[in-house]
């Protein structure tokens, strides 16, 4: 293959494990096409058209869910919104014999959000369709760390050198895990930064450290993460006053990193614990700009995945 030519893309996206920096690139390059549909009165291209694609949330969402919504329908697909709370899952069907119902219904590719991690790993064996993973467990989240990337390359240019700090609940964090593996693929540094009790092990791709003021020091950027009190064991976080003492970012602390660093939060936010209120709504944030870039990096992953060059 010559360096120009168009690389072949995985038909799945279930983490970063089967994606090269090239592919990847050339993705980000779509969603910036994509962004100049957005743009346009007409938000609409034929793209996918003929092909349905099924949400299927067996976890609540809003920004991942209706932004994949409106990503398909922007290309002309047609969508089955499928929710856990409602479905005979309820009554103990598993999530094969759920799966493999909607896909005798002629559904072209699947978007998956589930609780328990691996499940899209295994859906992917069960359907032998596309499926991209919206989000599994405490493992990976990688549409939410591709428009976290395209989101900051809009901002600082190329991310290669740069330094992003993580900060908050690491351990129960697949926005965390799914940066780690996919930003140092595009030359950055990934310092991520909690107390001991919220740090896993290890992280793939990052530098674990429970001191703030080195994760901060020089960072190009700053993602803060929600605390996830629904995943915690009692233990964990002595108090909230105590968390917000050491490890909220407040202006004076995100002045530790480099001037004008860019904030990040991939939502929702508990405002004024993991970060200072006032902070989310500054010109420094870019927690708007990741929403409203997720619909753009979202029919680029539809449409690689579906018609892109394999």
């Amino acid at each position: 293959m010559s360096e120009t030519a168009t690389p072949n893309f995985p038909k799945h996206l279930l983490d970063f494990r089967d994606w090269n920096r090239r592919q990847v690139e050339s993705l980000l390059e779509t969603a910036q096409m994509m962004q100049e549909v957005l743009a346009r009165p007409v938000k609409k291209v034929p793209a996918l058209t003929g092909f349905t694609v099924a949400t299927v949330f067996f976890e609540p969402s809003t920004r991942t869910r209706i932004s994949f919504e409106l990503a398909a329908r922007r290309m002309s697909a047609d969508v089955v919104s499928f929710s856990g709370a409602t479905s005979s899952t309820t009554k103990g069907e598993t999530y094969r014999d759920t799966l493999r119902t909607l896909d005798q219904m002629g559904i072209d590719a699947y978007i998956l959000r589930t609780d328990a991690a691996g499940v899209p790993h295994q859906a992917h064996r069960w359907l032998h369709k596309p499926v991209i993973n919206a989000g599994d467990g405490w493992r990976a989240h990688p549409t939410q760390a591709l428009l976290d990337a395209f989101t900051l390359r809009e901002k600082l240019g190329s991310l290669e050198g740069k330094k992003i700090a993580i900060v908050g609940d690491i351990l129960h964090s697949r926005v965390a895990r799914s940066n780690a593996e996919l930003l140092p693929m595009l030359g950055a540094t990934v310092v991520a930064c909690g107390p001991a009790t919220l740090l896993p092990g290890s992280l793939p791709g990052a530098t674990l450290t429970t001191h703030l003021r080195e994760a901060l020091h020089e960072a190009d950027a700053v993602m803060v993460l929600r605390l996830q009190k629904e995943r915690m064991e009692k233990g964990l976080l002595p108090s909230l006053p105590e968390y917000i003492a050491a490890y909220q970012i407040n202006r004076e602390r995100l002045g530790w990193a480099k001037p004008g660093a860019p904030l990040l939060h991939p939502g929702p936010m508990n405002r004024d614990v993991e970060l200072e209120g006032t902070l989310a709504d500054s010109p420094q944030s870019l927690v708007e700009r990741q929403v409203a870039n997720g619909q753009a990096v979202r029919m680029a992953v539809l449409y690689h995945v579906l018609v892109g060059k394999s």
